[in-house]
């Protein structure tokens, strides 16, 4: 399955709206009051990094799969 630049952008682009809004719902989760805003920005640095992994590994194994039965 090959995809054109442009799909390959959205697709890409939506990964990192979905995991900007996953990491930040986190961070506002993890934050407790009185306590330091960095690290709940820490906590969703970190959740952003793992949700966009997650992201990608997923879409890659999708278009290699797709791949393999055409």
């Amino acid at each position: 399955m090959n995809l054109t630049l442009g799909i390959s952008a959205l697709i890409f682009g939506i990964c990192i709206l979905f995991s900007a809004l996953v990491s930040t719902g986190a961070g506002c989760l993890h934050h407790s009051p009185g306590a330091r805003k960095r690290d709940s920005l820490l906590y969703a640095g970190k959740v952003f990094v793992k949700v966009m992994t997650l992201c990608m590994v997923v879409l890659g194994a999708l278009v290699a799969l797709s791949g393999m039965t055409t």
